[in-house]
């Protein structure tokens, strides 16, 4: 007996009985109780059969179709769109964010799942390029963005010793246009080097320091930099504070920072307004650089060379000497870095040579020694009668491959501020 549309169950007490009359239910059927209906939108729930009968219900076949931007499952269906803000149709794949419509052509293809139909051509590879799209790495290719240009670099400039004279400092950098009236960064994209020795001699070593502090910042804000090297007399202003009276061994005998900082023109008022940030700002300069071809250091002197293989190296050996706090280590990295005239002397190409072929660069600028010490001019650099020649400019010899930059402003010298390349 077959069970007719609308009928009961048969059970035993109804096997023999003829049939209802049509449009009537069977003897005793049981009450109506209707279903609760779903949200039309909702989907059925999905409860694992791992041994479904035969007739169960097969995932729709999947039907070639051409590559669509827009899917993120390699086997997704392409039933009809659906109202924007509408659920997602059973069966659908979620719908991809926006900038995921931007993507370039399929490039791969990716296995298909077990268990599927075969994937549609193109769906595969289409995947695999989100994948990666997604995964962070460039896209190259015609359809890739291009790269960002690095900044342009503005022209070098390099600044000689300036022990304190500030007034100076001010005249020749609005001389190179490089400051307004206002002393404010007025370069744009300029670069700027100090070859250090802020301070000690002049009358105002701490209000250059607080300048070259502020021009760093506002250079960089223009797109350019201000920067600066260590010199030995930030060497001994940071001993003299940190250490003051304390013994030190000196080839000479015992020796303190604070009686070698008095001896080297220390002034009292830079003594009284330095403050904790000058000494953290000093503290963290490089000892050497490298600009366009040009090596930068304070010191006419090769005692760079016993302080590391690379740039790198020597700058991080002095900034970890000053960290240790060390008295003797610091007294004897402020006597190297006081040594002159390296390249002065027949030797001195050479000794220019050995820096070079270490840290790069094709020609050495330096301060430290003024050039009328340099040149024998005067007997010493506290000279400070006047009496020394005047100077046009930087001074260029070791046969062409050192320029002195310290035009002797401590001896009614000049204070230079030139540009690099030098027109020789």
């Amino acid at each position: 007996m077959t069970q007719e549309a609308g009928q009961g169950p048969v059970t035993g007490a109804t096997a023999g009985a003829p049939p209802a009359p049509y449009g009537q239910p069977p003897y005793r059927q049981p009450a109506y109780e209707p279903r609760p209906q779903e949200p039309a939108h909702a989907p059925p729930p999905r409860t694992p059969q791992p041994h479904a009968p035969s007739y169960a219900p097969q995932p729709p076949a999947l039907h070639p179709r051409a590559p669509e931007s827009h899917s993120l499952h390699p086997h997704s269906p392409q039933p009809h769109t659906p109202l924007p803000h509408s659920p997602q149709p059973y069966g659908q794949s979620p719908r991809v964010p926006a900038q995921a419509s931007r993507l370039p052509a399929p490039q791969a293809s990716l296995p298909a799942e077990p268990g599927l139909a075969a994937t549609a051509p193109g769906a595969a590879a289409e995947a695999a390029t989100l994948s990666l799209t997604l995964s962070g790495e460039p896209e190259t290719g015609p359809g890739a963005a291009p790269a960002p240009e690095a900044p342009a670099l503005g022209p070098l400039y390099v600044v000689g010793d300036v022990h304190g004279y500030l007034d100076e400092l001010r005249e020749a950098l609005r001389a190179q246009s490089l400051i307004d009236e206002d002393d404010h960064w007025a370069a744009g994209n300029t670069r700027l080097w100090f070859l250090g020795d802020f301070t000690d001699r002049g009358p105002d070593g701490i209000g250059v320091i607080d300048l070259v502090m502020r021009l760093s910042a506002e250079a960089a804000a223009a797109g350019g930099y201000c920067k600066a090297l260590m010199g030995n007399h930030e060497l001994l202003l940071i001993g003299a504070k940190r250490f003051a009276d304390t013994p030190v061994g000196s080839g000479a005998g015992t020796a303190s920072f604070q009686a070698a900082w008095l001896l080297n023109g220390g002034q009292r008022t830079d003594m009284e307004r330095l403050e904790d940030h000058h000494l953290q700002w000093m503290s963290r300069l490089d000892a050497i650089a490298e600009e366009d071809g040009h090596l930068l250091v304070h010191s006419d002197t090769t005692a760079y060379l016993e302080y590391g293989d690379s740039i790198e190296a020597v700058n991080d050996t002095v900034t970890e000497t000053l960290q240790r706090n060390d008295p003797d280590e610091c007294w004897d990295l402020f006597r190297k870095f006081t040594k002159r005239f390296a390249f002065r002397d027949q030797s001195g190409p050479q000794a220019v040579h050995d820096l070079l072929a270490r840290y790069g660069g094709q020609r050495i600028v330096h301060g430290h020694s003024p050039i009328p010490y340099l040149l024998g001019q005067v007997g010493s650099e506290e000279d400070e009668d006047g009496g020394a020649p005047a100077v046009q400019g930087p001074h260029v010899y070791a046969d062409g491959l050192a320029v002195a930059m310290d035009g002797g402003v401590t001896m009614a010298g000049k204070l230079l501020v030139v540009q690099l390349p030098l027109a020789d």
